[in-house]
């Protein structure tokens, strides 16, 4: 039931969708036009009497045809007989490919056909052998924890006397002398490099600092005097 409309209703309204109006109880229509209720969906099946006699008594089998079928050419035989010409480079062989035409065989029936498979013992079994049962008893009496045991002390034995004859087998200690043997002394910086009449007011300087402290070396030499040991006062001991 649709909603009352006013004014004239024409036919062209009812395909247009933004002015057909939703029945009650019922979608939206779109406006498309839809076949007579007699009117069937699909493709219509022909079916052949007859069963399944009838088909498998016309069994057709496929065929490969090869009429009007241009055999392919084969490159690789062409690039074969090439080399074989001492044809190298690849301008070579595209006029030796030019020039020569090789073509290949074309597919038969036989070429699809599976090789035999080898031939099977008629006593052979398939599959995989089941492993022996793990006898009850065994496990009852806990005899698979005790040899993991065993294993076990037995590896703690062995990594045991392994150390004991590393700690044995020990380095020996390095020494000073051995240190030094080593070591490698540090080579010497290069001196930077100076100018002669620089090195001479070296020589000058020194010489002028040695005369400013004369005096205080002639004191402490006279202070030394008393303190050293021997007759002469000069650090010798001397027989009278």
């Amino acid at each position: 039931m649709e909603s009352p409309r006013v004014g004239v209703v024409r036919e062209s309204m009812l395909h247009r969708p933004l002015l057909i109006k939703p029945a009650l109880g019922k979608t939206k229509s779109r406006g498309l036009s839809y076949p007579g209720p007699d009117f069937v969906f699909g493709t219509a099946t022909t079916v052949q009497d007859g069963g399944v006699p009838e088909a498998i008594s016309s069994w057709h089998s496929h065929t490969m045809s090869t009429r009007n079928r241009e055999a392919e050419r084969d490159f690789i035989a062409l690039n074969r007989e090439g080399v074989k010409s001492g044809l190298v480079t690849a301008k070579e062989l595209h006029q030796y490919r030019a020039t020569h035409d090789i073509r290949r065989q074309p597919l038969t029936r036989e070429g699809f056909r599976r090789s035999a498979p080898a031939r099977i013992p008629p006593d052979a079994s398939f599959g995989i052998t089941n492993r022996a049962s793990t006898p009850i008893s065994e496990l009852m009496e806990y005899k698979y924890a005790q040899k993991w045991l065993e294993e076990q002390h037995a590896k703690d034995k062995i990594l045991q006397a392994h150390r004991h004859k590393k700690a044995q087998l020990g380095r020996i200690q390095d020494t000073r002398t051995t240190m030094l043997r080593k070591s490698r002394p540090l080579p010497e910086p290069p001196s930077m490099w100076k100018m002669p009449r620089f090195q001479q007011l070296m020589e000058r300087e020194r010489s002028v600092n040695l005369i400013k402290d004369l005096p205080l070396l002639i004191t402490a030499c006279q202070v030394a005097v008393p303190i050293a040991p021997g007759g002469t006062s000069s650090g010798h001991l001397s027989r009278s």
